[in-house]
């Protein structure tokens, strides 16, 4: 059963917090953060990119990157833009975005259940972006960028967060420029913490629905920990990191569309007949064409959208091979085009649904691209049957909004 425990959080002071707030490190390059963060001299881009703050051209992966970021974080605390909770506590941060909310819990986790899938994967990573997280948060000896945790249903704990949030005022309410309300109560009542606890001790599972890479990376790390101190006692604050938990239910997964460069030598009809094998093809009901139900692919392709219809002979039950974005890669992608490994070809590009499908237009209409497909977005039910089943997504299968934010909840790694 799922390990749920407090920590003493280290977060910005509530005149800071709209400032300090940032969008992951990892959904925009080095050029995007020094935009980003002018005239703003308190966003966590400046820890979580600190090369933004070295001469433009400094490789990110340098050591001095992870000293700056050090640096930055030391001051700031400091300064008192950062101050550390006296006592363990848990978090209720809520997001509001376009008048729907989800709630999470801010807690830690516990690095053993990551081990032996309590909780759960549905993704595959890399050695290089483990890498350069293992490096931050060790350097900074903190976990500084949350976990977005999912788990099915626990009643209990909505019953006592819906409880606490109507009854004690937040610590921070503010809507970032992106229009995303951010709303943050502190829960330091050893009642609610106890009743919490107890609550997600019967959660048989928690799935992770975004950051693969910063959870392998904060596991690897409390295990380094462990080697360095072989006298562990399994209390120590590294052998848990920071986490957000939230109702699978209020989750919103939007499309991950992809575009390709070119046709795989053949013209348009020629593709357009070949693609018949396996999809039922027409113009499509509107423009741009929002595929209306699983199985189903817009395409936009010389200007025009068509709508495709997946065939019966292609669908399968298999709780990885169902999945539209395997469709479309096993019956398209590969066998047409040529796209064998989307994680490693250099022909095809993702883009994210907070986009829209203009970008994809663009894309095409600029001559970047050949063709762009639209994604009918994948359920929350089909991410944790994969997971359940032991098994991994295809790259680039779900985009959650709105992103978490890094800076509000820091955790301590201690001694």
């Amino acid at each position: 059963m799922a390990t749920i425990r407090p920590f003493m959080g280290i977060r910005p002071a509530p005149e800071y917090a709209k400032d300090v707030a940032a969008l992951p490190y990892d959904v925009m390059n080095t050029a995007e953060a020094r935009e980003m963060v002018k005239g703003n001299p308190y966003s966590f881009l400046h820890i979580d990119r600190a090369e933004i703050d070295l001469p433009v051209g400094t490789d990110p992966y340098s050591p001095a990157v992870y000293e700056k970021a050090k640096d930055t974080f030391y001051d700031m605390l400091d300064k008192g833009i950062f101050t550390q909770d006296l006592l363990p506590n848990f978090y209720i941060y809520r997001l509001t975005m376009d008048g729907r909310s989800q709630t999470g819990l801010v807690v830690c986790t516990a690095i053993d259940e990551y081990l032996n899938d309590t909780i759960k994967k549905h993704e595959l990573t890399r050695a290089d972006k483990e890498a350069d997280r293992i490096r931050h948060v060790d350097t900074l000896n903190a976990n500084t960028g949350p976990i977005f945790l999912a788990y099915k249903e626990n009643a209990d704990a909505k019953a006592i967060i819906d409880g606490y949030t109507a009854a004690v005022p937040p610590v921070y309410d503010f809507v970032s420029d992106d229009g995303i309300g951010h709303t943050v109560w502190v829960i330091d009542s050893d009642t609610e913490i106890g009743m919490l606890v107890q609550s997600f001790a019967n959660v048989e599972n928690f799935y992770i629905a975004d950051g693969h890479h910063r959870n392998a990376s904060a596991v690897k790390v409390g295990l380094k920990r462990r080697e360095q101190k072989p006298d562990y006692t399994g209390d120590e604050e590294f052998n848990y990191y920071l986490s957000v938990l939230f109702p699978a239910d209020e989750l919103f997964i939007l499309d991950y569309n992809r575009v390709v460069k070119d046709l795989n030598g053949r013209n348009e009809q020629e593709f357009l007949e070949k693609i018949s094998e396996n999809f039922k093809v027409s113009p499509a009901p509107a423009s741009p064409c929002h595929p209306p139900r699983r199985h189903t692919f817009g395409m936009y392709l010389g200007g025009k959208w068509y709508l495709l219809e997946a065939k019966d002979h292609i669908l399968s039950h298999d709780p990885v091979d169902g999945l539209d974005v395997s469709i479309l890669q096993n019956s398209l992608l590969a066998p047409v085009l040529a796209i064998g490994d989307p994680r490693t070809d250099k022909r095809i590009d993702f883009v994210g649904g907070i986009r829209g499908l203009g970008e994809l237009e663009r894309r095409v209409d600029s001559g970047e691209m050949q063709v762009a497909f639209s994604m009918f977005p994948t359920a929350m039910d089909e991410l944790m049957a994969v997971a359940d089943a032991g098994r991994t997504m295809p790259p680039k299968s779900t985009w959650f909004e709105p992103k978490l934010r890094s800076g509000l909840f820091i955790h301590d790694l201690g001694e």
